[in-house]
Protein backbone atom coordinates (compact mmCIF):
# COMPACT_ATOMS: atom_id res chain seq x y z
CA UNK A 1 0.00 0.00 0.00
CA UNK A 2 1.33 3.23 -0.68
CA UNK A 3 1.48 5.05 2.77
CA UNK A 4 -0.48 7.49 4.22
CA UNK A 5 -1.04 10.01 6.85
CA UNK A 6 -4.25 9.09 8.95
CA UNK A 7 -5.29 12.26 8.61
CA UNK A 8 -5.50 12.03 4.76
CA UNK A 9 -7.28 8.44 5.03
CA UNK A 10 -9.84 10.57 7.14
CA UNK A 11 -10.23 13.31 4.52
CA UNK A 12 -10.19 10.94 1.41
CA UNK A 13 -13.47 8.48 3.38
CA UNK A 14 -14.84 11.32 4.74
CA UNK A 15 -14.40 10.35 8.34
CA UNK A 16 -13.44 11.98 11.86
CA UNK A 17 -10.36 11.39 13.92
CA UNK A 18 -11.03 10.28 17.60
CA UNK A 19 -7.73 9.90 19.72
CA UNK A 20 -5.52 10.14 16.93
CA UNK A 21 -2.76 13.60 15.81
CA UNK A 22 -3.73 12.85 12.25
CA UNK A 23 0.21 11.76 11.80
CA UNK A 24 0.45 8.07 12.34
CA UNK A 25 1.35 6.91 9.40
CA UNK A 26 -0.21 3.96 7.50
CA UNK A 27 0.91 1.33 5.64
CA UNK A 28 -1.70 -1.85 5.20
CA UNK A 29 -5.62 -2.44 5.64
CA UNK A 30 -6.45 -5.33 7.59
CA UNK A 31 -9.89 -6.68 8.02
CA UNK A 32 -8.58 -9.62 10.52
CA UNK A 33 -7.13 -8.68 13.96
CA UNK A 34 -4.37 -11.60 13.54
CA UNK A 35 -3.21 -9.82 10.75
CA UNK A 36 -2.59 -6.25 12.03
CA UNK A 37 1.02 -5.13 12.79
CA UNK A 38 2.86 -2.00 12.93
CA UNK A 39 1.18 0.46 10.34
CA UNK A 40 -1.86 -1.20 9.93
CA UNK A 41 -5.63 0.08 9.97
CA UNK A 42 -7.46 -2.40 11.00
CA UNK A 43 -11.53 -2.20 9.39
CA UNK A 44 -14.18 -2.84 11.99
CA UNK A 45 -16.90 -5.53 10.54
CA UNK A 46 -19.62 -7.37 11.30
CA UNK A 47 -20.21 -11.04 10.37
CA UNK A 48 -21.92 -13.82 10.50
CA UNK A 49 -20.24 -15.76 13.48
CA UNK A 50 -17.81 -12.97 15.01
CA UNK A 51 -18.07 -8.93 14.90
CA UNK A 52 -14.97 -7.23 13.81
CA UNK A 53 -15.35 -4.22 16.25
CA UNK A 54 -14.98 -7.13 19.35
CA UNK A 55 -11.38 -7.24 18.06
CA UNK A 56 -10.43 -3.94 17.66
CA UNK A 57 -8.66 -3.25 21.18
CA UNK A 58 -6.72 -6.73 20.36
CA UNK A 59 -5.79 -5.23 16.73
CA UNK A 60 -4.55 -2.39 18.30
CA UNK A 61 -2.78 -3.89 21.43
CA UNK A 62 -0.56 -6.06 18.10
CA UNK A 63 0.31 -2.94 17.18
CA UNK A 64 -1.85 -1.41 14.42
CA UNK A 65 -1.62 2.36 14.25
CA UNK A 66 -5.24 2.63 14.05
CA UNK A 67 -9.10 1.86 13.30
CA UNK A 68 -11.42 2.25 10.79
CA UNK A 69 -14.92 2.15 12.41
CA UNK A 70 -18.72 3.88 12.49
CA UNK A 71 -19.24 3.38 15.92
CA UNK A 72 -17.06 5.45 18.68
CA UNK A 73 -14.14 3.34 20.27
CA UNK A 74 -12.11 4.29 23.07
CA UNK A 75 -9.51 3.81 20.57
CA UNK A 76 -7.31 5.66 17.80
CA UNK A 77 -9.20 5.65 14.93
CA UNK A 78 -11.07 7.08 12.03
CA UNK A 79 -15.28 7.32 12.28
CA UNK A 80 -16.83 7.29 8.86
CA UNK A 81 -20.33 8.33 8.60
CA UNK A 82 -23.21 5.67 8.81
CA UNK A 83 -24.52 4.29 5.65
CA UNK A 84 -28.00 2.75 5.05
CA UNK A 85 -28.09 -0.82 5.92
CA UNK A 86 -26.26 -3.25 3.49
CA UNK A 87 -28.15 -4.98 0.86
CA UNK A 88 -27.16 -7.57 -1.67
CA UNK A 89 -23.62 -8.00 -0.26
CA UNK A 90 -22.37 -10.76 2.15
CA UNK A 91 -23.02 -7.86 4.96
CA UNK A 92 -26.87 -9.14 4.88
CA UNK A 93 -28.49 -10.03 7.70
CA UNK A 94 -25.70 -9.04 9.98
CA UNK A 95 -25.23 -5.55 9.35
CA UNK A 96 -28.43 -3.70 11.17
CA UNK A 97 -26.99 -0.36 11.89
CA UNK A 98 -25.21 0.23 8.86
CA UNK A 99 -21.78 0.11 10.59
CA UNK A 100 -20.34 -2.51 8.41
CA UNK A 101 -21.95 -0.71 4.98
CA UNK A 102 -20.45 2.65 6.40
CA UNK A 103 -16.57 0.95 6.56
CA UNK A 104 -17.00 -0.64 3.28
CA UNK A 105 -18.16 2.69 1.54
CA UNK A 106 -14.69 3.99 3.23
CA UNK A 107 -12.76 1.10 2.46
CA UNK A 108 -14.03 1.78 -1.45
CA UNK A 109 -13.15 5.24 -1.66
CA UNK A 110 -9.80 4.51 -0.05
CA UNK A 111 -8.71 2.25 -2.72
CA UNK A 112 -10.18 4.61 -5.55
CA UNK A 113 -7.72 7.14 -3.99
CA UNK A 114 -4.95 4.50 -3.85
CA UNK A 115 -5.33 3.31 -7.09
CA UNK A 116 -5.59 6.89 -8.58
CA UNK A 117 -2.64 7.47 -8.03
CA UNK A 118 -1.20 4.65 -9.34
CA UNK A 119 -1.21 5.97 -13.28
CA UNK A 120 1.33 3.80 -14.67
CA UNK A 121 -0.13 0.52 -13.19
CA UNK A 122 -1.89 -2.04 -15.62
CA UNK A 123 -4.79 -3.70 -13.65
CA UNK A 124 -5.93 -7.16 -15.22
CA UNK A 125 -9.78 -7.46 -14.10
CA UNK A 126 -11.20 -11.49 -14.63
CA UNK A 127 -14.92 -12.77 -13.93
CA UNK A 128 -16.58 -15.85 -14.76
CA UNK A 129 -19.45 -18.67 -13.57
CA UNK A 130 -16.44 -20.52 -12.60
CA UNK A 131 -12.72 -20.69 -13.11
CA UNK A 132 -12.22 -17.39 -12.02
CA UNK A 133 -9.77 -18.24 -9.28
CA UNK A 134 -7.58 -20.56 -11.32
CA UNK A 135 -7.30 -18.45 -14.40
CA UNK A 136 -6.56 -15.75 -11.61
CA UNK A 137 -3.42 -17.79 -10.70
CA UNK A 138 -1.94 -18.83 -13.88
CA UNK A 139 -2.74 -14.80 -15.03
CA UNK A 140 -0.36 -14.47 -11.94
CA UNK A 141 2.40 -16.53 -12.53
CA UNK A 142 2.58 -15.64 -16.66
CA UNK A 143 2.66 -11.73 -15.14
CA UNK A 144 5.25 -12.62 -12.30
CA UNK A 145 8.39 -12.08 -14.42
CA UNK A 146 7.45 -9.34 -15.84
CA UNK A 147 7.87 -7.16 -12.62
CA UNK A 148 6.50 -6.65 -9.43
CA UNK A 149 2.58 -8.23 -8.87
CA UNK A 150 -0.36 -8.24 -7.22
CA UNK A 151 -3.21 -10.86 -7.16
CA UNK A 152 -5.70 -12.04 -4.50
CA UNK A 153 -5.19 -14.56 -1.96
CA UNK A 154 -7.78 -16.89 -2.84
CA UNK A 155 -10.93 -16.38 -4.07
CA UNK A 156 -11.01 -11.88 -2.58
CA UNK A 157 -13.51 -10.62 -5.38
CA UNK A 158 -16.49 -8.90 -3.38
CA UNK A 159 -16.90 -5.33 -2.09
CA UNK A 160 -14.41 -6.22 0.87
CA UNK A 161 -11.74 -8.35 -0.59
CA UNK A 162 -11.81 -6.29 -4.03
CA UNK A 163 -10.51 -3.13 -2.37
CA UNK A 164 -8.76 -4.62 -0.10
CA UNK A 165 -6.36 -6.60 -2.94
CA UNK A 166 -6.34 -3.06 -5.06
CA UNK A 167 -4.82 -1.45 -1.72
CA UNK A 168 -1.51 -3.63 -1.76
CA UNK A 169 -0.57 -2.11 -5.05
CA UNK A 170 1.84 -0.03 -4.29
CA UNK A 171 4.37 2.46 -6.45
CA UNK A 172 6.41 -0.53 -7.57
CA UNK A 173 3.47 -2.60 -8.67
CA UNK A 174 3.52 -2.95 -12.46
CA UNK A 175 0.42 -5.66 -12.70
CA UNK A 176 -2.77 -5.47 -10.64
CA UNK A 177 -4.62 -8.74 -11.09
CA UNK A 178 -8.47 -8.38 -9.64
CA UNK A 179 -11.32 -10.97 -9.52
CA UNK A 180 -15.12 -9.53 -9.80
CA UNK A 181 -17.91 -11.39 -8.20
CA UNK A 182 -21.74 -10.74 -8.80
CA UNK A 183 -24.78 -12.33 -7.46
CA UNK A 184 -26.79 -9.80 -9.55
CA UNK A 185 -26.58 -7.06 -12.31
CA UNK A 186 -24.55 -4.27 -11.46
CA UNK A 187 -22.57 -5.69 -8.62
CA UNK A 188 -19.95 -5.58 -11.15
CA UNK A 189 -20.12 -2.84 -12.45
CA UNK A 190 -19.97 -0.98 -8.88
CA UNK A 191 -16.81 -3.02 -7.96
CA UNK A 192 -15.76 -1.70 -11.37
CA UNK A 193 -16.01 1.66 -10.55
CA UNK A 194 -13.65 1.33 -7.11
CA UNK A 195 -10.85 -0.54 -9.52
CA UNK A 196 -11.66 -0.08 -13.06
CA UNK A 197 -9.97 -2.49 -15.75
CA UNK A 198 -7.64 -1.89 -18.12
CA UNK A 199 -7.98 -5.38 -19.57
CA UNK A 200 -11.00 -7.25 -18.73
CA UNK A 201 -10.90 -11.30 -18.64
CA UNK A 202 -14.09 -12.91 -19.27
CA UNK A 203 -14.19 -16.74 -19.09
CA UNK A 204 -17.20 -18.30 -19.25
CA UNK A 205 -21.21 -17.60 -19.15
CA UNK A 206 -22.33 -20.84 -16.78
CA UNK A 207 -25.48 -21.42 -14.87
CA UNK A 208 -23.53 -20.94 -11.32
CA UNK A 209 -25.77 -18.81 -9.09
CA UNK A 210 -28.95 -19.10 -11.62
CA UNK A 211 -30.88 -18.97 -8.86
CA UNK A 212 -29.95 -15.31 -8.07
CA UNK A 213 -30.05 -14.15 -11.35
CA UNK A 214 -33.18 -16.12 -12.54
CA UNK A 215 -31.60 -16.75 -16.09
CA UNK A 216 -28.26 -17.56 -18.33
CA UNK A 217 -29.36 -14.16 -20.30
CA UNK A 218 -28.54 -12.13 -16.82
CA UNK A 219 -25.65 -13.92 -15.55
CA UNK A 220 -24.32 -12.89 -18.86
CA UNK A 221 -25.77 -9.33 -18.20
CA UNK A 222 -23.72 -9.07 -15.30
CA UNK A 223 -20.97 -10.86 -16.28
CA UNK A 224 -20.47 -8.06 -19.31
CA UNK A 225 -20.41 -5.17 -16.76
CA UNK A 226 -16.58 -5.76 -16.72
CA UNK A 227 -16.23 -5.33 -20.61
CA UNK A 228 -18.30 -2.38 -20.70
CA UNK A 229 -15.98 -0.89 -17.66
CA UNK A 230 -13.22 -0.44 -20.44
CA UNK A 231 -11.64 2.42 -21.60
CA UNK A 232 -11.51 2.72 -25.22
CA UNK A 233 -7.53 2.00 -25.08
CA UNK A 234 -8.03 -1.02 -23.32
CA UNK A 235 -8.49 -4.77 -23.99
CA UNK A 236 -11.14 -7.43 -23.59
CA UNK A 237 -10.17 -10.68 -23.62
CA UNK A 238 -13.03 -13.15 -24.22
CA UNK A 239 -13.46 -17.21 -24.31
CA UNK A 240 -14.16 -17.49 -28.28
CA UNK A 241 -15.90 -21.01 -27.13
CA UNK A 242 -18.49 -19.36 -25.22
CA UNK A 243 -21.05 -17.83 -27.59
CA UNK A 244 -22.52 -15.63 -24.39
CA UNK A 245 -19.03 -13.82 -24.32
CA UNK A 246 -18.47 -13.71 -27.52
CA UNK A 247 -21.59 -11.41 -27.46
CA UNK A 248 -19.97 -9.39 -25.33
CA UNK A 249 -17.89 -8.32 -28.16
CA UNK A 250 -20.45 -5.23 -28.59
CA UNK A 251 -20.69 -4.03 -25.59
CA UNK A 252 -17.06 -1.96 -25.22
CA UNK A 253 -15.12 -0.04 -27.20
CA UNK A 254 -11.89 -1.22 -26.56
CA UNK A 255 -9.80 -3.92 -28.59
CA UNK A 256 -10.82 -7.32 -28.51
CA UNK A 257 -8.88 -10.20 -27.94
CA UNK A 258 -10.48 -13.82 -28.16
CA UNK A 259 -8.91 -17.32 -27.00
CA UNK A 260 -10.28 -20.81 -27.34
CA UNK A 261 -10.00 -23.95 -29.21
CA UNK A 262 -11.22 -22.56 -32.66
CA UNK A 263 -9.61 -21.96 -35.65
CA UNK A 264 -10.42 -18.29 -35.58
CA UNK A 265 -9.42 -17.83 -32.36
CA UNK A 266 -6.30 -15.17 -31.96
CA UNK A 267 -4.58 -17.07 -29.20
CA UNK A 268 -5.53 -20.87 -29.32
CA UNK A 269 -4.48 -24.48 -28.10
CA UNK A 270 -3.96 -27.23 -30.75
CA UNK A 271 -2.96 -31.14 -30.44
CA UNK A 272 -4.04 -30.88 -26.71
CA UNK A 273 -3.71 -34.17 -25.12
CA UNK A 274 -3.98 -35.27 -21.54
CA UNK A 275 -1.04 -36.89 -19.38
CA UNK A 276 -2.91 -38.85 -16.39
CA UNK A 277 -5.27 -35.82 -16.42
CA UNK A 278 -2.74 -32.98 -17.24
CA UNK A 279 -3.00 -31.37 -20.41
CA UNK A 280 -0.24 -30.41 -23.12
CA UNK A 281 -0.97 -28.90 -26.62
CA UNK A 282 0.74 -26.07 -28.33
CA UNK A 283 0.34 -22.54 -27.54
CA UNK A 284 -0.43 -20.54 -31.16
CA UNK A 285 -0.28 -16.98 -31.47
CA UNK A 286 0.03 -13.77 -33.58
CA UNK A 287 3.85 -13.58 -32.08
CA UNK A 288 4.41 -17.23 -32.72
CA UNK A 289 4.06 -20.56 -31.21
CA UNK A 290 5.32 -22.69 -27.95
CA UNK A 291 4.70 -26.29 -26.59
CA UNK A 292 2.65 -26.17 -22.78
CA UNK A 293 2.48 -28.85 -20.66
CA UNK A 294 0.36 -27.47 -17.36
CA UNK A 295 1.10 -28.98 -14.02
CA UNK A 296 -2.63 -28.90 -13.31
CA UNK A 297 -5.14 -31.34 -13.49
CA UNK A 298 -7.96 -30.93 -15.77
CA UNK A 299 -8.44 -30.28 -19.12
CA UNK A 300 -10.59 -27.50 -18.12
CA UNK A 301 -7.49 -25.60 -17.63
CA UNK A 302 -6.54 -25.05 -21.06
CA UNK A 303 -9.08 -22.60 -21.46
CA UNK A 304 -8.21 -20.88 -18.10
CA UNK A 305 -4.34 -21.11 -19.05
CA UNK A 306 -5.30 -19.54 -22.86
CA UNK A 307 -6.83 -16.44 -20.98
CA UNK A 308 -3.30 -15.97 -19.25
CA UNK A 309 -1.20 -16.17 -22.41
CA UNK A 310 -3.72 -13.66 -23.90
CA UNK A 311 -3.34 -11.17 -20.66
CA UNK A 312 0.78 -11.98 -20.64
CA UNK A 313 1.09 -11.55 -24.37
CA UNK A 314 -0.70 -7.77 -24.03
CA UNK A 315 1.28 -6.97 -21.18
CA UNK A 316 4.65 -7.78 -23.25
CA UNK A 317 5.78 -11.30 -22.86
CA UNK A 318 6.82 -13.88 -25.68
CA UNK A 319 5.12 -16.66 -26.67
CA UNK A 320 8.01 -18.80 -25.14
CA UNK A 321 8.06 -16.76 -21.78
CA UNK A 322 4.15 -17.53 -21.63
CA UNK A 323 4.75 -21.25 -22.23
CA UNK A 324 6.87 -21.59 -19.92
CA UNK A 325 5.83 -19.62 -16.90
CA UNK A 326 2.18 -21.89 -17.59
CA UNK A 327 3.92 -25.12 -17.91
CA UNK A 328 5.63 -24.44 -15.10
CA UNK A 329 2.53 -23.10 -12.48
CA UNK A 330 0.78 -25.14 -10.03
CA UNK A 331 -2.23 -24.90 -8.24
CA UNK A 332 -1.76 -21.73 -5.69
CA UNK A 333 -5.10 -21.47 -4.14
CA UNK A 334 -6.43 -24.02 -1.75
CA UNK A 335 -8.91 -26.85 -2.20
CA UNK A 336 -9.12 -26.76 -6.03
CA UNK A 337 -7.77 -29.89 -7.68
CA UNK A 338 -5.42 -30.83 -5.36
CA UNK A 339 -4.25 -34.37 -6.08
CA UNK A 340 -2.16 -36.08 -3.38
CA UNK A 341 -1.43 -39.93 -3.64
CA UNK A 342 -1.82 -41.60 -0.06
CA UNK A 343 1.31 -44.39 0.88
CA UNK A 344 -2.00 -47.07 -0.07
CA UNK A 345 -2.49 -46.02 -3.41
CA UNK A 346 -5.24 -44.38 -2.82
CA UNK A 347 -5.34 -40.96 -4.62
CA UNK A 348 -7.54 -38.25 -3.21
CA UNK A 349 -8.72 -35.26 -5.61
CA UNK A 350 -9.90 -32.10 -3.11
CA UNK A 351 -11.57 -30.02 -5.55
CA UNK A 352 -13.84 -29.16 -2.54
CA UNK A 353 -13.75 -25.11 -2.65
CA UNK A 354 -17.02 -24.84 -4.47
CA UNK A 355 -19.16 -26.47 -6.90
CA UNK A 356 -21.39 -25.69 -9.69
CA UNK A 357 -22.82 -27.35 -12.52
CA UNK A 358 -20.16 -26.28 -14.73
CA UNK A 359 -17.22 -27.10 -12.66
CA UNK A 360 -18.78 -29.98 -11.13
CA UNK A 361 -18.72 -31.28 -14.93
CA UNK A 362 -15.28 -30.22 -15.39
CA UNK A 363 -14.05 -31.91 -12.26
CA UNK A 364 -15.96 -35.06 -12.90
CA UNK A 365 -14.30 -35.54 -16.52
CA UNK A 366 -10.59 -34.88 -14.72
CA UNK A 367 -11.78 -37.68 -12.31
CA UNK A 368 -12.21 -39.85 -15.05
CA UNK A 369 -8.91 -39.11 -16.56
CA UNK A 370 -6.84 -39.13 -13.70
CA UNK A 371 -8.36 -42.44 -12.42
CA UNK A 372 -8.57 -44.20 -16.40
CA UNK A 373 -8.04 -47.72 -15.86
CA UNK A 374 -8.76 -47.73 -11.75
CA UNK A 375 -12.09 -47.37 -9.96
CA UNK A 376 -13.34 -43.75 -9.18
CA UNK A 377 -15.13 -42.29 -6.60
CA UNK A 378 -17.28 -38.93 -7.04
CA UNK A 379 -17.97 -37.73 -3.63
CA UNK A 380 -20.73 -35.05 -4.08
CA UNK A 381 -22.14 -32.49 -1.39
CA UNK A 382 -24.72 -30.02 -2.37
CA UNK A 383 -24.47 -27.14 -5.28
CA UNK A 384 -26.04 -23.95 -4.06
CA UNK A 385 -28.33 -20.61 -5.33
CA UNK A 386 -29.61 -22.83 -8.09
CA UNK A 387 -33.16 -22.12 -7.37
CA UNK A 388 -35.64 -23.83 -9.34
CA UNK A 389 -32.95 -25.77 -11.19
CA UNK A 390 -31.53 -27.59 -7.91
CA UNK A 391 -33.10 -30.61 -8.28
CA UNK A 392 -32.63 -31.26 -11.93
CA UNK A 393 -29.01 -30.09 -11.71
CA UNK A 394 -27.99 -32.34 -9.14
CA UNK A 395 -29.81 -35.30 -11.02
CA UNK A 396 -27.71 -34.21 -13.82
CA UNK A 397 -24.63 -34.36 -12.25
CA UNK A 398 -25.27 -38.06 -10.85
CA UNK A 399 -25.79 -38.97 -14.25
CA UNK A 400 -22.58 -37.54 -15.34
CA UNK A 401 -20.51 -39.43 -13.09
CA UNK A 402 -22.19 -42.94 -13.50
CA UNK A 403 -21.47 -42.30 -17.51
CA UNK A 404 -17.82 -41.24 -16.46
CA UNK A 405 -17.54 -44.93 -14.68
CA UNK A 406 -17.44 -43.22 -11.12
CA UNK A 407 -18.89 -44.88 -8.16
CA UNK A 408 -21.48 -41.59 -6.63
CA UNK A 409 -21.68 -41.04 -2.68
CA UNK A 410 -23.50 -37.98 -1.80
CA UNK A 411 -22.83 -36.29 1.24
CA UNK A 412 -26.19 -33.88 3.03
CA UNK A 413 -27.43 -33.86 -0.50
CA UNK A 414 -30.51 -35.91 -0.71
CA UNK A 415 -31.11 -34.75 -4.27
CA UNK A 416 -28.76 -36.74 -5.77
CA UNK A 417 -29.86 -39.80 -7.24
CA UNK A 418 -26.67 -41.54 -5.43
CA UNK A 419 -25.89 -45.19 -5.27
CA UNK A 420 -24.61 -44.37 -2.13
CA UNK A 421 -26.13 -41.13 0.39
CA UNK A 422 -24.85 -40.44 4.03
CA UNK A 423 -25.90 -37.56 5.68
CA UNK A 424 -22.72 -35.88 6.52
CA UNK A 425 -18.71 -35.63 6.50
CA UNK A 426 -18.05 -38.38 9.34
CA UNK A 427 -20.41 -41.17 7.56
CA UNK A 428 -18.76 -40.44 4.21
CA UNK A 429 -14.93 -40.66 5.78
CA UNK A 430 -16.00 -44.33 7.63
CA UNK A 431 -18.22 -45.33 4.71
CA UNK A 432 -15.22 -44.44 1.68
CA UNK A 433 -12.54 -45.85 4.40
CA UNK A 434 -14.20 -49.36 4.73
CA UNK A 435 -14.73 -49.34 1.03
CA UNK A 436 -11.38 -48.11 -1.09
CA UNK A 437 -8.78 -50.10 -1.71
CA UNK A 438 -5.38 -49.24 -3.24
CA UNK A 439 -5.57 -47.88 -6.56
CA UNK A 440 -8.41 -45.99 -6.31
CA UNK A 441 -8.98 -42.10 -7.03
CA UNK A 442 -11.54 -40.13 -5.24
CA UNK A 443 -12.78 -36.54 -6.03
CA UNK A 444 -14.06 -34.85 -2.91
CA UNK A 445 -16.30 -31.90 -4.40
CA UNK A 446 -19.19 -29.48 -3.04
CA UNK A 447 -20.11 -25.92 -2.65
CA UNK A 448 -18.45 -24.02 -0.22
CA UNK A 449 -21.00 -24.27 2.17
CA UNK A 450 -20.93 -28.07 2.61
CA UNK A 451 -17.35 -27.90 3.83
CA UNK A 452 -16.71 -31.37 1.99
CA UNK A 453 -12.70 -30.62 1.97
CA UNK A 454 -12.90 -31.85 5.74
CA UNK A 455 -13.70 -35.25 3.96
CA UNK A 456 -10.62 -35.18 1.69
CA UNK A 457 -8.69 -33.78 4.70
CA UNK A 458 -9.35 -36.73 6.95
CA UNK A 459 -9.03 -39.13 3.91
CA UNK A 460 -5.28 -38.07 3.69
CA UNK A 461 -4.76 -38.25 7.85
CA UNK A 462 -6.41 -41.33 8.36
CA UNK A 463 -4.27 -42.53 5.33
CA UNK A 464 -2.59 -45.99 6.00
CA UNK A 465 1.22 -46.32 6.49
CA UNK A 466 3.32 -47.58 3.66
CA UNK A 467 4.16 -51.04 4.77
Amino acid sequence: MIEMRLADIAAVTGGQLRHATGDERITSVEFDSRATGPGALYLTLPGARVDGHDFADAAVAAGASAVLTARELDLPSVVVPAAARATGTYLDDVDPDGSGAAVLAALAKLAVHVLGALPDLTLVGITGSSGKTSTKDLIGAVLAPLGPMVAPPGSFNTELGLPWTALRADRDTRHLVLEYSARNVGHIAALARIARPRISVVINVGSAHIGEFGSIEGIALAKGELVEALPAAGVAVLNGDDANVVAMAGRTAARKVFYGLGPDADVRATDVVLDAGRPRFTLVTPAGSAEVALQLVGEHHVGNALAAAAVGLECGASPEAVAAALSGATAASKWRMEVTERADGVTVINDAYNANPDSMRAALRALAAVGEGRRTWAVLGPMGELGGETVPAHRGIAETARSLGAEVLAVGAPDYPAQRSVPDVESAVVMLEAELAPGDVVLVKGSRAADLQRVAQRLLAEAPAAT
